[in-house]
């Protein structure tokens, strides 16, 4: 078991890793563009690149300066002419940028960030423009498309190679994880063959598997979407498309078109709540697990207890979280109280059971009628208690069945714990003898095979008792001690066998139920009985008697014949 812990202990830092840098690029990637839309500027484009951004000046707003300039550009480059001069007319009151001797932007004082003239903010955006336009021009040639598509596929077969090797790593890794046998070395509880549940459990750990199987799956997905969407911007056709599919996305993802209370929320916000709620229930796992680990263990509680504590700090610690977490996201919880009000009397009536179970598992847990190991017996079942839980208990019968009772049975119902305050209990083993026996034999035997027993305690020693003259037979009362109760129906069939073989070789006879029926003949009413029924008798007396006697003879023949072939046989050895 050392070393199936030993591999979850990887697999689980680096589900958290993972999930970690996955959600920080996402929003990373998501985040820088829309920011930049919220201010109030506007971008100059070029083949769906970004050159520069303008704000507004005077009656213009930004946007509109830009949608200009980019109508302005995007006809220079459609046009086929001679490549494009750009320059500069400081004659005006603010410097003007041309291309080919016309207008194209002018230089506002709101364009120029503190610390920098308008004439060295026109020439930065003069080279930006003459750097841009003489790339667009180049993508438009012969050897540019060639270029980009060998580019093109080397990022597929690049894509392809990480999609290939993340499967390889799930093949030859992980999945031989899922089959990887327990060692037999394997930490147990002492009334039974399960492991503790302080280690992980194998239902657990392939659930770690799947969702690493599940992510690794959405990673190759996003290792084709980049791909994909990179081989879209080598192109000036399909740089405009992924730009307008990209905008449209960020349009959908900012947008507030969801009400929720006094507020309208975005499916971005919406995305940031859940990234926040996935992150404070990560969050309080990791706390919760440190407080299991280090200081309750520390404590010396019952790892019922431990457990338990542990649950109910992560609970509240998710209810509280989730409160700060919901009004920094932004909402007002004081416009949600009647409608928390209405849920609450609704789900209380519908988790009455639950809440009656939970109270109940907090007493089982802090009184410890039961507790995990003892082996027990209620509404019929027997077993070894594996698990207490808030809410129900595991229990472990003989069959080696797992069976979930809601707390309840066990305050509501008689509970037989044959573990409670001390594991040691008698065994009573009823045995009956046939009369004429000797009763010292019988009794020096019985002491003799429990004894004799490994299971079967010397302290208290065992005991027999005469109970009784029964019909058929005389019965006694062997009573054993034992400190393993789960095995107390291996141990009476152990002694039942022993005291069988050592009777039958002592002569002493175990008797069936039988009875005899005497009837004396001054109780027959001879004088009642008719004549008929007398002959009758009579006939089926001899003819039993015929029968009996043909029978011997037969038998008597067929032993005489067995000895002359036997004779036969002896005589041809000889």
């Amino acid at each position: 078991m050392y070393v199936w812990n030993k591999k979850q202990n990887v697999i689980s830092p680096f589900l958290v890793w993972l999930l970690a840098i996955l959600m920080i690029l996402s929003f990373m990637g998501f985040f820088c563009p829309i920011l930049a839309q919220e201010k109030p500027t506007a971008p100059i484009m070029l083949e769906g690149r970004t050159l520069f951004y303008v704000r507004e000046s005077g009656q213009y707003t930004a946007e509109q300066r830009a949608n200009e300039a980019n109508r302005h550009l995007g006809k220079i480059l459609d046009s086929g002419d001679p490549p494009a001069v750009v320059g500069i007319d400081s004659g005006q009151e603010v410097p003007v940028i041309t291309i080919n001797n016309r207008y194209f932007l002018s230089v506002t004082y709101n364009d120029v960030p503190m610390g920098k003239s308008l004439q060295g903010q026109a020439l930065a955006w003069k080279n930006t423009l003459e750097v841009a336009i003489s790339k667009a021009e180049y993508e438009r040639t012969l050897k540019y498309y060639i270029k980009a598509i060998i580019i093109a596929i080397a990022v597929i077969f690049l894509a392809a190679i990480l999609s290939w090797k993340l499967g390889v790593i799930w093949q030859r890794w992980l999945k031989p994880l899922s089959t990887t046998p327990t060692d037999s070395n394997t930490p147990t509880s002492s009334s039974s063959s399960q492991p503790l549940s302080g280690y992980p459990s194998e239902s657990s750990f392939k659930f770690q598997l799947v969702a690493l199987l599940v992510l690794l799956t959405i990673i190759r997905g996003i290792i084709w979407i980049v791909a994909f969407v990179y081989i879209s911007r080598l192109f000036p056709q399909t740089r405009r498309w992924s730009d307008l599919i990209l905008e449209i996305l960020q349009i959908s993802l900012i947008t507030d078109v969801f009400p929720l209370g006094n507020q309208k929320y975005s499916v971005l916000d919406f995305f940031i709540l859940i990234g926040l709620l996935v992150g404070l229930v990560t969050l309080t796992r990791m706390v919760s697990r440190v407080l299991k680990s280090k200081l309750l263990t520390a404590t010396g509680l019952s790892r019922a207890v431990q457990d338990t504590t542990a649950l109910i700090f992560n609970y509240t610690f998710i209810f509280l979280g989730t409160i700060v977490v919901l009004q920094v996201w932004g909402l007002d919880l004081s416009s949600l109280t009647v409608f928390a009000s209405v849920l609450g009397v609704g789900v209380g009536l519908g988790l009455q059971g639950i809440a009656k179970e939970f109270v109940s598992g907090l007493v089982l847990i802090f009184e410890r009628p039961i507790q995990v190991g003892d082996f027990v017996e209620v509404a019929g079942l027997m077993g070894t208690v594996e698990r207490i839980s808030v809410r129900s208990t595991e229990i472990r019968t003989l069959d080696q069945v797992s069976v979930i009772l809601p707390n309840s049975r066990f305050l509501d119902s008689e509970v037989i714990n044959w573990s409670h305050s001390s594991p040691i209990s008698r065994l009573k083993i009823p045995v009956g003898v046939a009369y004429g026996s000797n009763l010292e034999i019988v009794r020096n035997l019985l002491i003799k095979v429990a004894k004799n027993h490994q299971d079967i305690l010397s302290m208290p020693s065992p005991q027999v008792f005469f109970s009784e003259f029964g019909d058929s037979s005389l019965k006694f009362n062997l009573l054993v001690w034992i400190s393993k109760p789960y095995k107390q129906f291996q141990i009476k069939s152990d002694l039942y066998f022993k005291i069988d073989s050592e009777f039958r070789a002592e002569g002493i006879e175990i008797p069936f139920p039988q009875r005899d029926v005497h009837f004396r003949s001054s109780d027959v009413p001879s004088q009642n009985i008719s004549p008929e029924l007398i002959n009758s008798l009579s006939n089926l007396s001899n003819s039993l008697a015929t029968w009996l006697k043909e029978n011997s003879h037969n038998q008597t023949r067929q032993d005489k014949n067995k000895d002359i072939q036997s004779n036969k046989v002896i005589k041809k050895e000889n």
